[in-house]
């Protein structure tokens, strides 16, 4: 057994987990944070992605002794306390997303690639970057507009706060 620790959603926490146990278990089974989804345990569809220092990465490419230390950010940390982010907001909006359960990865790796492109966002690179996460039920059209309706409101606020 190893001894993992990690800050989740700004609070630092500790568990035991076998040294073969994947990061998306050890978020799901230990801490009890049920939205990062598993899909396909083989990094294919995506459903698992979160922020591990600030980056997206699909927790089931990662044993979760690798990731201690490290911080996370799952998809019950994104919103602010009693609003959905502008990412979730923008899903919601825009009906990118049917049975949901793609949703909570597709979310999280857009709002990685927002941070990432600074508002500089067009269809053809959503589309590219969003190749690693699997939707079987939306045709991506709407998650497509749902990211670059998200990139649009962001960029907008982070423009008039700078003004």
């Amino acid at each position: 057994m190893a001894k993992v620790t990690l800050t989740v959603n700004g609070r630092t926490v500790s568990g035991e987990c076998d040294d073969r146990m994947l990061l998306v278990h050890f978020i799901r089974e230990k801490l009890g944070l049920t939205g990062t989804h598993v899909g396909c345990d083989t990094t294919q569809c995506g459903t698992c992605v979160i922020h591990m220092n600030g980056r997206s990465v699909k927790s089931c490419s990662l044993l979760a002794v690798q990731a201690s230390g490290a911080e996370i950010t799952t998809i019950e940390g994104i919103a602010a306390q009693g609003e959905l982010h502008p990412v979730q907001a923008a899903f919601k909006e825009h009906h990118g997303l049917q049975c949901g359960f793609c949703t909570p990865g597709m979310v999280m790796t857009a709002v990685d690639m927002i941070g990432r492109h600074g508002g500089q966002l067009d269809e053809a690179t959503v589309r590219h970057e969003l190749e690693g996460n699997i939707c079987r039920c939306t045709g991506y059209q709407n998650i497509v507009a749902a990211v670059l309706a998200a990139n649009q409101q962001m960029h907008g606020a982070t423009r008039q706060a700078a003004e």
